[in-house]
């Protein structure tokens, strides 16, 4: 299911989230949005895949979408 540029699945404990992620072209783009995903509390299991231009996490609270995308914007990439 697709909800505002991210797909989720319900995991029971939380959600897993996919978000779409512009620029992104080495691996130290994919360890900068790591980290500020990481960064962000309530969000756990991140993965972000250079070649799918995405960012896969778990999100066990709510947090609006205008946070995720600010931290990625921050970081230097796109969303969408």
């Amino acid at each position: 299911m697709i909800i505002n540029k991210m797909t989720w699945e319900d995991r029971g404990e939380g959600t897993m989230k996919t978000i779409k992620v512009k620029g992104m072209s080495c691996d130290h783009c994919v360890k900068a949005v790591t980290a500020a995903l990481k960064a962000i509390d309530g969000i756990d299991h991140v993965k972000v895949s250079l070649e799918a231009g995405e960012a896969t996490f778990g999100e066990i609270k709510p947090i609006d979408i205008a946070v995720i995308e600010e931290k990625i914007r921050k970081a230097g990439f796109g969303v969408g």
